[in-house]
């Protein structure tokens, strides 16, 4: 089964840069304590305030039962992610590794 890198990348307003990086910090945690033990926040060498969110799961099935297996906190945690963020929103990229 070839398994899954899931990303998201964005640009936080600087302005927000610690308020975000707390919430990093509870979504690690958040994630963590419910069973998604791959996921991580990093930054992007030499562009401050770049980041990527990554996902890693075993398996499309595991990939595709992210989203249908997420609850309100994590919704809530979500979605307050978006007020740090720079107008270019968000880009998603789905990786899936070749056998």
């Amino acid at each position: 089964m070839p398994r899954v890198l899931f990303t998201i990348t964005y640009t936080v307003k600087p302005e927000f840069r610690e308020e975000y990086l707390a919430l990093s910090r509870t979504l690690k945690e958040h994630f963590a304590s419910t069973g998604t033990k791959n996921y991580a926040v990093y930054e992007v060498r030499g562009k401050r305030n770049q980041f990527a969110e990554v996902f890693e799961t075993a398996s499309l099935e595991a990939f595709d039962a992210l989203e249908d297996n997420q609850n309100d906190t994590t919704q809530e945690l979500l979605a307050s992610l978006e007020r740090f963020l720079e107008p270019d929103g968000m880009k998603y990229t789905t990786l899936v590794e070749t056998e």
